[in-house]
C-alpha cells in the first residue's frame, strides 16, 4: 500500500528572496508607515514587504517562476508533486504575478490587504486596486476599516514624499473607479450587470490594476453558488488581462490539501503561541446516541463560561452541515431548553439566532452584529459551516460540530476553529474555546484536527501565583542509605568442545 504523505503547511510555502535591487524598490522609507500600521504585530510587516517584493522589485515575473525555484530547493514539495511540471500545474492562476497570503483568522488580514493596497498604488505600479469579498458582511467590514486608516493623519503623515497616491479613496462599484481609488466589493456585483462600475472601469486597464481577493479559498474551492464559482474565471479573464493577483485567507485548503501557492504564512499555532486569539481546547465527549443528552453537556458548559467569565456574556455556536439540518436542531435544541428550564419558548426564543442564507433568517445575520453586547438576548448561535465568515464576534467559547459533515476536512475544521478566535476586551490571562466534538466521528477526524492546529508534544512553564500555589507544590524528599560492600566469587565456566 503507497504511504501517505503529510507535510506540515509551513513546508510548502514558497520563499520569496529576500536579496533585490534597492535602487528598483526601497522599502527602507516604508519603515515608519509599517510601524504605524502595524504595531507591534511583526508578522504584519513581513507579509506585507513579503508581497511587496514580490510584485514590486522586479525579482519575478509570474508565480510559475517562484514555483520552479522553491520545487529546485524543496525537498517537501518534491516528494508531494512527483515532477516541477505536476507542481506548476496545481497552481491555480498560472502565468500571473499570484500568490496567497495566509493568515490566520482574528490576526489582522485587513491592516495587511490595506497596507499593500496602499504601497503599490505609491510605487505607480497600479493606478487602481479592486478588493474582492465573498459577501455583503465582509464587504461593510473592510470598508470600514480602510476608511479609519484613511483618516488616520499619523498614517498619512508617514507616506513617503514621492508617493504617487498618497491618499486612496475608498468606495464600492457604485461608483466609477477613477486612478488612486480603492474599490471594495463582493464578487456576487462583478456579474451583476445592474450598478457595478467594475466591468466599464476596468476593461482593458488590467494590467495597472492590483485585484486583492479576500477569503480567497472561494475562488479555489468548489461551490454551490454560481457567483463564487465564477470568481476564478474572472481573475484569469482575457477582458481584463489582470497582471497582480494576490489572495488572503486563514483557510488555505483545498479540502484536505494546502494551497500550492502560499508565498508567506503566520499559522494558527503561531498565533496561539503568541496569544493574538484564544487558545483552542478540543473535546471529543462519549458516544452517546441521545441527542437531549449531549444537549445537556453543552448546556452545562456554557453556564460554566457564564460563571467564570462574569460580565461577559458567552455565545455557543453549534454548526451544522447545511439549512435544513439547521432548522431541525433549532427546533429540537428549543424543545430541550424548554423542559430544562421549565419555561416556554416563546421565552427563549429570542436567545437562538439562526444564521444561514436563508430569506427567513436574514432579520438573525442582521442581529448578529451586536451579539456580543448584552442589551442583545441572544447567547447560542446556530449557523451553517461554510457561512459563517465575516463575524467579528468575539464572545464566543464553544463550538459544537454537530455532525461529521459539518467538520469533515481541513478546510471546514479551520473555518470553524475561526468562528471562535477572537478574544474579548477586559479578559485576564489568554482564554480559551471549547471544541465540543462527538466521539462517534471524532476518530476519523482528530488527526486533520492536530494537523490544522499543527499539534505536537510540547513542555512549557509558567511562574505560578501564590493563589495556585497549593495546586502546584509537593514536598521534596531526601532518602538516606548507606554503603554496603560485598564481595561477588567470579566463577569461571570452561565449555568443552566437541568434534563430529
Amino acid at each position: 500500500m503507497e504511504g501517505i504523505i503529510r507535510n506540515n503547511a509551513s513546508d510548502l510555502t514558497l520563499k520569496v528572496r529576500s536579496s533585490y535591487d534597492v535602487k528598483k524598490l526601497n522599502l527602507y522609507e516604508w519603515e515608519d508607515y509599517l510601524d504605524i500600521l502595524c504595531g507591534n504585530r511583526d508578522y504584519q510587516k513581513e507579509a506585507i514587504k513579503t508581497a511587496i517584493i514580490y510584485l514590486a522589485s522586479g525579482e519575478y515575473s509570474n508565480i510559475d517562476q517562484l514555483a520552479r525555484e522553491n520545487y529546485k530547493n524543496n525537498q517537501d514539495l518534491q516528494r508531494l508533486y512527483r515532477t516541477e511540471h505536476d507542481f506548476i500545474q496545481h497552481i491555480p492562476l498560472k502565468g500571473k504575478l499570484s500568490g496567497v497570503i495566509d493568515l490566520a483568522t482574528a490576526t489582522g488580514k485587513s491592516y495587511v490587504i490595506y497596507g499593500i493596497a496602499q504601497i503599490m498604488l505609491s510605487l505607480g505600479l497600479v493606478t487602481k486596486v479592486l478588493v474582492l469579498c465573498p459577501s455583503l458582511t465582509i464587504e461593510s467590514g473592510l470598508m470600514e476599516k480602510f476608511e479609519e486608516k484613511t483618516s488616520d493623519v499619523r498614517l498619512k503623515a508617514s507616506i513617503p514624499e514621492t508617493a504617487f497616491f498618497k491618499n486612496p479613496r475608498i468606495i464600492d462599484a457604485n461608483s466609477t473607479i477613477k486612478d488612486g481609488d480603492i474599490c471594495v466589493e463582493n464578487i456576487h456585483a462583478v456579474y451583476d450587470g445592474t450598478g457595478s462600475s467594475i466591468i466599464a472601469s476596468l476593461k482593458g486597464y488590467g494590467e495597472k490594476t492590483l485585484v486583492l481577493s479576500d477569503e480567497v479559498h472561494h475562488a479555489y474551492n468548489s461551490s454551490g453558488e454560481n457567483d463564487i464559482r465564477k470568481w476564478k474565471t474572472f481573475l484569469m479573464s482575457e477582458d481584463f488581462h489582470f497582471k497582480y493577483l494576490l489572495g488572503f485567507t486563514g483557510t488555505a485548503y483545498i479540502e484536505n490539501e494546502y494551497f500550492s501557492d502560499v508565498i508567506y504564512r503566520f499559522s494558527l499555532r503561531e498565533a496561539m503561541e503568541r496569544s493574538f486569539v484564544k487558545l483552542v481546547e478540543y473535546v471529543a465527549e462519549d458516544e452517546n446516541g441521545d441527542p437531549y443528552e449531549k444537549f445537556q453537556k453543552i448546556y452545562d458548559n456554557h453556564k460554566e463560561f457564564q460563571k467564570k467569565y462574569g460580565d461577559i456574556k458567552p455565545i455557543t455556536i453549534m454548526v451544522t452541515k447545511d439549512i435544513k439540518s439547521a432548522g431541525y436542531l433549532y427546533e429540537d435544541f428549543l424543545d430541550f431548553i424548554e423542559k430544562q428550564e421549565g419555561i416556554r419558548r416563546t421565552e427563549f426564543d429570542d436567545k437562538v439566532l439562526v444564521v444561514t442564507s436563508a430569506p427567513k433568517h436574514k432579520k438573525n445575520v442582521i442581529a448578529l452584529k451586536t451579539v456580543d453586547d448584552k442589551s442583545n438576548p441572544a447567547e447560542w448561535v446556530i449557523s451553517v459551516s461554510m457561512l459563517t465568515e465575516g463575524w467579528d464576534v468575539k464572545n464566543v467559547f464553544q463550538i459544537v460540530p454537530w455532525e461529521d459533515r459539518a467538520f469533515n476536512s481541513k478546510l471546514l475544521i479551520a473555518q470553524v476553529l475561526g468562528r471562535g478566535l477572537r478574544i474579548p476586551e477586559n479578559t485576564s490571562g489568554q482564554p480559551k474555546v471549547r471544541v465540543f466534538n462527538h466521539a462517534s466521528w471524532s476518530k476519523s477526524i482528530q488527526s486533520l484536527v492536530d494537523e490544522v492546529l499543527e499539534k505536537e508534544m510540547t513542555v512549557s512553564s509558567k511562574i505560578v501565583n501564590l493563589t495556585e500555589k497549593n495546586k502546584y507544590n509537593f514536598g521534596v524528599y531526601t532518602i538516606n542509605y548507606t554503603k554496603k560492600e560485598r564481595t561477588i566469587e567470579k566463577k569461571i565456566i570452561r565449555l568443552k568442545k566437541y568434534l563430529t
